[in-house]
């Protein structure tokens, strides 16, 4: 048998507190997602005037690090290069603002956001991954 981690309620509370303090830093309004390794949301933040769309966005972006175990940003890149295969992968929103969980190579979730420009919501994901400490 293998035991491996997971993610729980309150580490996505902590998270998800972390990333607003950085939003709200900011004045950004944004959706924050935060699913388990098999892309299944957790908990979800709507921001008091985020766009109803960007709660959508922000966990499909999450989904797409924690299945992927690679940050968003890196399918944007490939899209960028010409790389347009990538968009018949299925399940994959290849926007910046999706940001894996890394125990060193075990994927515990991921964390997106949406709801300001793709570099700054990795911005606020990063913020919200990094109270974790991996």
């Amino acid at each position: 048998m293998i035991t491996k981690q997971a993610l729980t309620i309150d580490d996505a509370k902590r998270m998800a507190a972390a990333a607003l303090v950085e939003a709200r830093k900011n004045e950004w309004n944004v959706t924050i997602a935060i699913v388990d390794d098999g892309g299944h949301l957790i908990y979800l933040e709507r921001m008091d005037g985020a766009a109803k769309p960007t709660a959508t966005v922000a966990t499909e972006k999450a989904r797409t690090a924690a299945l992927f175990k690679r940050p968003t940003l890196n399918f944007e890149e490939m899209l960028k290069g010409g790389r347009f295969g990538v968009l018949s992968l299925p399940g994959v929103t290849p926007i910046e603002g999706g940001i894996p969980l890394m125990n060193q190579t075990e994927c515990v979730g991921a964390i997106g956001v949406s709801g300001v420009q793709s570099p700054q919501d990795a911005q606020i994901a990063r913020a919200g991954a990094a109270i974790l400490g991996l």
